[in-house]
């Protein structure tokens, strides 16, 4: 498989070259060349699959031949030894739990998956690869367990300072060995600008090799069409027409699940579900693009002003947004709003939501109004124990702390703080 940057100014890349680069040399995103769908017979046995086949058939042509049909499926194996169940919370409304991984959080497979493949194609290589990442707040940690340790990369975590959970914090701060934690004085898409800027700095790329383990990276991304098969072969045989409602910040999720589509899953379509961060929802209005400042919620992962992948969800149709606004709707909600839905969704249905979660119910229930002949799935993406203050203080309980956040919780941060690019310029030069 070849992959091509969208801004078509750079050569086509292999899926080593797309993984270990990140972003293209002219800093666009990398999208795969061909994307064939799935012959009919595997969605009409996908009952009888296993997990880790059904992965491999998603993910395969994306990453063939270079990594090697035995060393995919260790990969596999590895990446997704977790649950993935759904939860009905009545006839119409389900959730995908995406939590039951090492940092309780979507990100997980993503970033388990990248470092593997990076580990398999840098094994031989005596020269270290520094992973950039930036984080709202679940991917630091993701990326920070899945890069633990591995040989010859070195992790460096970009977050917002005081904008981000206690125990997201804790999850990226506290792991030392090759994992590296910077506390930006500013917000997500600060933290993710610099990230871009050091891919142009020559300074940088001349005495060191850099990649991202964002979503930008194909071998972030991809993977995370997983989900939406694993929640099809739970559902099929029940309800005609499945709709996902994505809580979205940098929209890598929703648009994997777009994928999943182009290969021929079943899906009747998208809910970009947005906190006050809701350009995407303005633009679906108005057809106008306009980020503006970003406000911070208590939905913090999803507090982007700028989502990168948009620009590969416009290449899915072919920047037509009439193709792009049938596939896909959104709405967007206040903070109250979502402290709201977490009581409702406690009381009426005995579930404790996180309140990325909530948002995504929100949007289910918005959906249905006007479409009461599909089933609406929401993605509760993260662990509600990551968000205590807020859950614990919204719904008046005390919630059990899961093992992984026991791990990690009472361990002392260790975080270098920086204001602007010099600093991580700096940092990153002096090591």
């Amino acid at each position: 498989m070849n992959y091509y940057s969208l801004h078509n100014k750079a050569p086509k890349s292999s899926f080593k070259e797309a993984v270990i680069k990140g972003l293209a040399p002219d800093k666009g995103l990398y999208f795969p060349e061909t994307i064939t769908a799935l012959e009919e017979a595997f969605f009409s046995s996908i009952i009888d699959l296993s997990r880790e086949e059904i992965a491999f058939r998603v993910i395969e042509q994306f990453v063939s031949p270079e990594i090697p049909d035995d060393v995919l499926k260790e990969i596999i194996k590895e990446t997704i030894d977790f649950d993935f169940p759904i939860v009905a919370l009545d006839s119409h409304i389900s959730t995908l739990e995406l939590f039951h991984g090492p940092t309780m959080a979507f990100k997980d497979v993503g970033a388990r998956f990248m470092a593997r493949c990076l580990g398999y194609f840098n094994q031989h290589n005596k020269e270290e690869i520094t992973v950039l990442v930036a984080t709202s707040g679940d991917t630091g940690g993701a990326v920070a367990h899945g890069f633990l340790g591995v040989e010859g990369v070195q992790v460096v975590i970009l977050y917002p300072k005081g904008k981000v959970s206690d125990v997201q914090e804790k999850q990226l701060t506290t792991l030392g060995q090759n994992i590296t934690a910077l506390e930006v004085d500013g917000v997500f898409d600060d933290c993710q600008d610099m990230v871009k800027r050091a891919f142009s700095d020559t300074d940088l790329t001349s005495q060191m090799r850099l990649t991202s383990a964002n979503s930008i990276n194909v071998a972030r991304w991809l993977p995370q069409m997983f989900y939406f098969f694993f929640a099809y072969q739970q559902l099929y045989k029940k309800h005609n027409k499945i709709v996902f409602s994505v809580p979205s910040g940098n929209f890598g999720n929703i648009c994997a699940g777009m994928m999943a589509k182009k290969l021929g899953l079943p899906i009747h379509h998208f809910i970009a579900a947005n906190n006050e961060n809701n350009v995407i929802t303005k633009f679906l209005e108005t057809q106008e693009y306009s980020p503006e400042p970003t406000v911070a919620t208590i939905s913090n992962a999803m507090d982007v002003s700028n989502p990168s992948n948009f620009v590969r969800i416009q290449e899915i149709h072919h920047q037509d947004f009439k193709s792009m606004s049938q596939a896909l709707s959104s709405y967007s909600y206040s903070d109250k709003e979502t402290e709201d839905a977490l009581k409702e969704i406690k009381v009426q249905y005995d579930y404790i939501a996180d309140p990325h979660g909530a948002i995504g119910y929100l949007a289910c229930k918005e959906y249905l109004k006007d479409h009461k002949k599909t089933h609406c799935v929401f993605l509760e993406t993260a662990h509600p124990a990551k968000f205590l203050r807020t859950v614990e203080g919204v719904l008046n309980v005390k919630i059990a702390l899961p093992e992984q956040i026991k791990q990690v919780i009472n361990k002392k941060k260790v975080a270098i703080a920086i204001s602007n690019y010099d600093g991580l310029k700096k940092f990153l030069l002096s090591r």
